[in-house]
């Protein structure tokens, strides 16, 4: 096995471990009959951005971000239904919903009708993914500033910590393997915000004794 396939192998384990940490949120949710406490929009917007690496993984012929996505893709959308059955408020759950609905038809037409085949469809979807993804991985950073304020750091799941920074780490290896920065650039602030995460258990741990869950969701 060489040096790529060995990253492929890495991405798709540890990318598809993150994803799963949605289960703890879903075994929550049935235990509660309650999707109280539980953010929505993560799984929602996690979902179209699966959903838009795997058709560049489809135009890219990239067997590893086709693997991946597909099976992300499968559990945020049964993530998704399972909020909206659980949820007290499905009035809201249907119009964010619908606006992500109206999101991914406006990119099909898009980048599936109005531009042609070619390595200019290639480029700006990769673009389009790339600015997704790097704004999933910053918008926690308002949490971060948060807790650092606070000086606890129960909000924040270090297992979790721990499964962002190996698959952001895989993707922007093997983005650099593949000389694709569309796949590198948008992963190496998941390495950061991971490293600033660490550095806030080392500080703040000891004034904590409960760490739930913390969404943050890459390719």
């Amino acid at each position: 096995m060489d040096f790529l396939q060995l990253l492929s192998w890495a991405c798709i384990v540890f990318t598809i471990l993150m994803f799963s940490s949605g289960l703890t949120d879903l075994k929550k949710m049935r235990e509660a009959r309650s999707s109280d406490n539980i953010q929505f929009l993560p799984f929602l917007t996690t979902l179209l951005n699966n959903l838009g690496w795997l058709y560049y993984g489809a135009l890219k012929k990239d067997g590893t971000l086709i693997i991946v996505n597909s099976i992300g893709a499968v559990l945020q959308a049964f993530y998704v239904l399972a909020y909206s059955h659980y949820s007290s408020d499905r009035w809201r759950v249907c119009r964010q919903t619908l606006a992500a609905g109206f999101l991914l038809a406006a990119g099909c037409l898009y980048f599936g009708v109005l531009l042609a085949q070619g390595e200019q469809k290639l480029a700006r979807l990769g673009l389009a993914c790339s600015i997704f993804t790097v704004t999933m991985y910053v918008s926690p950073l308002i949490d971060l500033l948060e807790i650092m304020r606070s000086g606890s750091v129960e909000r924040l799941s270090f297992p979790l910590t721990v499964a962002t920074f190996l698959t952001s780490t895989s993707w922007t290896l093997y983005g650099l393997q593949l000389q694709d920065y569309y796949i590198m650039v948008p992963n190496t602030p998941g390495i950061i915000t991971s490293l600033v995460r660490f550095l806030l258990f080392w500080t703040f741990s000891e004034t904590s004794s409960v760490k739930p869950s913390y969404k943050l969701l890459p390719l």
